[in-house]
């Protein structure tokens, strides 16, 4: 996973926080490359956005290693323990204190421009950067919001080193991170676009936030992009994939297809119902899950937690295009490809509007099926007795939206006349209705016609 800048990171932390209390919060940002992330959640939690503004007390003689940490109104927190095993003396202490202090005002002065702070005491403060490295930044900051008051302290961030995760969850009351990857090196590693954040920028967006202005689009998110189709190289983290690109312009969606064993992005079966799809004005991309050796390994195959990862990878690169940062995105899965839509699907920072699946497996993804929330449409064979037994089971554990469609007298692979057209339109329908902006039913939704609904 990769974010394709700070804006796409708070966009997606937003959503793992979709479900947060946020009526008594406060999300505050670490300047500078964590206010811009905390401004697009705070804009999604409807809750007003701040600074948090901390300055490391670092050893004298060794200023990267943190005694503590300074904020506003002179919180100080400081390690008692680290000062008596290095022996810092009360005036060392305090002369650090001293300098760390005014650079400190400074920067609040800087950033704040003359607003006054947002209160912490008695609420909770959702506490917002970039990523973490150490760790040390993001703990200083909550002990401090602790220390002004805050009666919860939650630490929200994109991307973290997995051997930060235990010493943070000891200073926030929760951590929410939506990937702690096992190669961490640094934060900028996991981000397309991690340009500097300047001190202008970080004025700016505190000044939007007071005056409820929306955060300012660039000109190229401004235009419209070009219709593409066009061969495309699905760059991931540890593996390149080639694949198919289509998007009309302006299109309602975009759907990734994930295909199932021994088939690629050259299916003729999902290139046929990809057409029918770009005809309804939706962008397809096809794409290949493995690798041409990996194809030849069984083993690879029918690993689904590997299939879903890339498909989830996929859909990160997916939204660094223009033409689709800003479009819903669904998925069509087909034999064990729609055990990896279902199981993608459930990645907190993914956000898929719409599942459908063709012949799927669905038993291959049993573990997570009770947290399947996207809306899925089944589409299975009358004549594939097996694999239907299998869809009816797995309807009845998913909770989330779902129908089952069954084409009658078709088999695993729809080659029967016209039953393949049956599974493009019951496909075309089902995107277009959960891409479009109203609300989304809550109830198990109803077939479509061309199929028996179950």
């Amino acid at each position: 996973m990769r974010f394709a800048d700070r804006a796409d990171a708070g966009r997606r932390l937003a959503r793992r926080l979709d479900d947060f209390p946020a009526g008594n919060a406060v999300v505050v940002g670490l300047p500078r490359g964590g206010v811009p992330v905390a401004f697009v959640v705070a804009r999604a939690l409807h809750a007003p956005l701040d600074v948090i503004v901390v300055r490391k007390l670092g050893l004298p003689w060794q200023p990267e290693l943190a005694l503590g940490a300074l904020g506003e109104d002179d919180v100080r927190v400081v390690d008692e323990d680290l000062v008596r095993r290095t022996g810092v003396t009360a005036a060392e202490l305090e002369a650090v204190t001293r300098a760390e202090s005014a650079e400190l005002r400074r920067r609040v002065a800087r950033f704040r421009a003359g607003r006054e702070r947002v209160p912490l005491a008695g609420r909770t403060v959702v506490v917002v950067d970039d990523g973490v490295a150490t760790g040390a930044t993001a703990r200083a900051a909550c002990r401090v919001a602790r220390a002004q008051g805050a009666a919860r302290v939650v630490l929200a961030v994109p991307v973290c080193a997995p051997s930060a995760l235990h010493a943070l969850a000891a200073v926030a009351d929760e951590v929410v991170c939506l990937w702690a990857p096992a190669g961490f090196r640094a934060v900028g590693q996991w981000y397309r676009d991690f340009r500097q954040t300047s001190d202008e920028e970080v004025t700016d967006l505190l000044r939007r936030a007071a005056e409820d202005l929306p955060l300012p689009r660039t000109p190229e998110a401004a235009a419209d992009p070009p219709p593409r189709d066009e061969e495309v190289d699905v760059a991931l983290t540890r593996v390149s994939l080639p694949g198919h690109l289509t998007v009309p312009g302006n299109p309602a969606g975009i759907v990734v297809f994930a295909h199932g064993s021994g088939s690629s992005r050259h299916s003729p079966r999902n290139r046929h119902v990809a057409a029918v799809l770009n005809q309804a004005g939706l962008g397809t991309l096809l794409f290949d899950l493995l690798t041409h050796d990996e194809e030849h390994d069984r083993d690879r195959v029918f690993d689904i937690p590997l299939l879903a990862g890339r498909l989830a990878e996929a859909t990160s690169w997916l939204r660094t295009r223009p033409e689709a940062a800003r479009v819903p995105v669904g998925y069509f899965g087909a034999s064990t490809g729609a055990a990896a839509a279902l199981l993608a699907a459930t990645d907190p920072a993914v956000d898929v509007r719409a599942i459908v699946s063709r012949g799927g497996r669905p038993d291959l993804a049993r573990g997570c099926l009770h947290r399947v929330r996207t809306p899925t449409l089944l589409i299975v064979g009358g004549a594939d007795a097996v694999v239907l037994d299998l869809n009816r089971r797995a309807r009845a554990a998913i909770p989330g939206e779902t129908s089952l469609a069954v084409v009658p007298g078709a088999t695993h692979l729809f080659e029967e006349p016209g039953a393949l057209d049956r599974v493009a339109l019951l496909a075309r329908d089902w995107f277009t209705r959960h891409f479009a902006p109203e609300p989304r039913r809550s109830a198990r939704a109803a077939g479509t016609a061309g199929a028996s609904a179950e």
